[in-house]
């Protein structure tokens, strides 16, 4: 008797449901045991997968907790890659809907954080320009468009989550302040780093990822939020390797 596809894959998902009818080992006797080691395995790995892929979280909820949160996500969205670096996509979400959860409303962006980081660790390497690429006339630079290495990846928050990270990262970090906070991830090197973007600077990177130039951009920003520091923004950007084309072809045509 052949085993459902979809049966299996509840069972081997849900330590509550039944071993399938149909399951047979080696030998042809009922793979009741060896079912239930694999169906274990698979939990244990995936359970500390989550653990591996949100150390914030963990670190926050605590150990047994997370094993918890772990073994409802699992079932509730197994993995639908074999490559292990794309699971929990859903996971923020999945707190974000966990009522239990509710009086930790900062708990679904940190896990943003926290994938935006793996994303990043995993992105297509580039090159970033040479800061002397904006030695050129100021007119023609705020008219120039700019490209973002695959690298780059920015979160917005109404919750101080760059501050909630540094506090379990860093020995010596203050202690987080009720606050928005926007945050800008580059990766000059091997390992992504989260840097806080003063007011405005999200604004000013959202509006160069639609495709405005340096100036229009630099405008939006600054309705915004009139203390834009274009220089400090920038030079985060540059800094960080995130700027890989500068377009001024516009002009030149």
């Amino acid at each position: 008797m052949s085993v459902n596809q979809s049966t299996f894959h509840t069972a081997l998902l849900d330590p509550a449901q039944p071993v399938p009818d149909g399951l047979f080992d080696a030998e042809t006797r009922p793979a009741g045991r060896r079912f239930s080691v694999y169906r274990n395995n698979v939990a244990v790995s995936l359970t500390e997968a989550t653990h591996q892929a949100f150390p914030i979280i963990t670190k926050l909820l605590g150990p047994k907790n997370m094993d918890g949160l772990a073994g409802l996500f699992l079932r509730r969205h197994p993995p639908s890659s074999p490559l292990m670096m794309f699971y929990g996509e859903e996971f923020p979400q999945f707190l974000a809907n966990m009522e239990q959860l509710s009086h930790l409303g900062y708990l679904p962006d940190v896990a943003r954080l926290e994938l935006a980081l793996r994303r990043s660790y995993h992105a297509a390497d580039s090159t970033g320009i040479d800061p002397q690429a904006l030695a050129i006339e100021p007119e023609t630079l705020m008219a120039a468009t700019v490209e973002f290495a695959p690298a780059m990846e920015m979160l917005r928050s109404p919750w101080p989550v760059h501050a909630i990270w540094r506090f379990n990262t860093e020995a010596d970090a203050p202690a987080p302040q009720p606050q928005a906070q926007d945050i800008l991830i580059t990766r000059p090197e091997f390992d992504p780093i989260p840097h806080l973007l003063p007011p405005g600077g999200a604004d000013w990177i959202a509006a160069l990822q639609a495709g405005q130039t340096i100036g229009t951009a630099h405008e939006t920003a600054l309705a915004a939020n009139p203390d834009f520091d274009l220089g400090a923004t920038l030079a985060l950007l540059l800094q960080g390797g995130a700027i890989t084309t500068l377009n001024t072809e516009r002009l030149d045509r």
